[in-house]
């Protein structure tokens, strides 16, 4: 079958068989617009393809909407994609509706476009999700890896997926967090014809200026390029939905990273409870049987079952309609977009998820 897709970038034609599964359509999907998490809409005029209810091992052509032929419309999900840009009031920002139209009202405008610093935005989970887990950490027994599975929770600074990704690749959750973001900033000034504005919608220039700040957030993006210069697979799994996004699919290794919303952790096997994190092995090799059968130890496995026990905790933020809380001037609303708008009309950028 064939499709269209409409996505941050422009369209892009898909050709998939019948039979492949969703999973692979999704996956194509996010390789032709650069967008991991993404939600759907489909048809004239666009109606929601609720995804999140479809098997990724169904077969595309026991979908209960016929593609052959229809143009999808990809809708980033990823609040990082919404809040990681600077604040900017000659744009809208990344992701961000347009702003709403003038009033009629003769008073001079509260703020003018350049009263603001350039300065990323920054969300604060709740410190219950936190404690919670720190205090009685899930833990998950992996026999054919002598261990059990854990989650190492990173802190909440804006670099909690450079520091899970570095302990990973690079056995330091700390002094790697630099040396990633410089990675992404090279990778992008060396590919221009990939990294274009259009794609980081951002000028290329400010977009590395910008991801080599500390409290600059990372996404999808950087999982794409940092899987690569690594020669590693990521895998992603959300803790909302227990769904995994994978990066840099089919190499011989992986890590795993847990995605709660607005927040990166990272999983390790560690040889028994309580065991010093310094013997944690975070690495996994992956054997792949025929092309299609995969053994890595039951490290994934164990990964889906412990991101279950996480979202049955509620370790998760739920973007679209949380409880969030400015931490410049105290005004609290609901939801990704409120955080947007109030930042757009107020510059501050400080922003949290109320203890509740």
């Amino acid at each position: 079958m064939r499709l269209r897709i409409r996505g941050p970038q422009g369209f892009a034609a898909i050709t998939i068989d019948d039979n492949a599964t969703w999973s692979a359509l999704k996956h194509e999907i996010s390789e032709k617009t650069g967008v991991p998490d993404f939600d759907l809409k489909y048809g004239y005029p666009p109606q929601a393809f609720n995804t999140e209810s479809i098997d990724g091992d169904m077969k595309l052509s026991d979908l209960p909407v016929q593609l052959d032929g229809e143009q999808l419309t990809v809708a980033p999900r990823n609040i990082q994609s919404i809040l990681s840009h600077p604040i900017s009031h000659s744009a809208p920002l990344r992701g961000a509706v347009n702003p709403l139209p003038p009033t009629h009202s003769t008073s001079p405008p509260k703020h003018q476009t350049d009263d603001f610093p350039d300065q990323p935005l920054s969300l604060q989970r709740s410190g219950k999700k936190t404690s919670n887990v720190e205090s009685d950490p899930p833990e998950i027994p992996v026999p054919a890896l002598d261990g059990i599975m854990l989650l190492r929770v990173m802190p909440d600074d804006n670099s909690c997926l450079f520091r899970a990704l570095s302990s990973a690749v690079l056995g330091s959750a700390l002094d790697g967090m630099t040396e990633l973001r410089s990675v992404v900033a090279q990778t992008i000034q060396s590919q221009p014809d990939l990294y274009t504005k259009g794609m980081l919608e951002k000028e290329p220039s400010d977009y590395c200026a910008w991801i080599q700040r500390e409290d600059s957030w990372g996404g999808g993006i950087e999982l794409s390029i940092l899987s690569q210069h690594f020669d590693i697979e990521i895998c992603s799994v959300n803790v909302q939905d227990v769904r995994v996004d994978v990066f840099n699919e089919g190499r011989s290794t992986r890590c795993i990273l847990v995605y709660s919303g607005i927040h990166y952790d990272v999983l390790a096997v560690s040889p028994y409870s309580g065991a010093d994190p310094e013997f944690d092995r975070k690495v996994f090799e992956v054997v792949r049987l025929d092309g299609a059968e995969e053994m890595d130890g039951g490290a994934l496995e164990a990964a889906k079952e412990l991101c279950r026990v996480l979202q049955g905790r509620h370790y998760f933020t739920d973007t679209h309609g949380f409880d969030i809380m400015c931490g410049d001037c105290g005004q609290s609303g609901k939801g990704q977009m409120w955080a947007v708008e109030h930042a757009r009309g107020t510059g501050h950028s400080k922003f949290s998820e109320p203890d509740g």
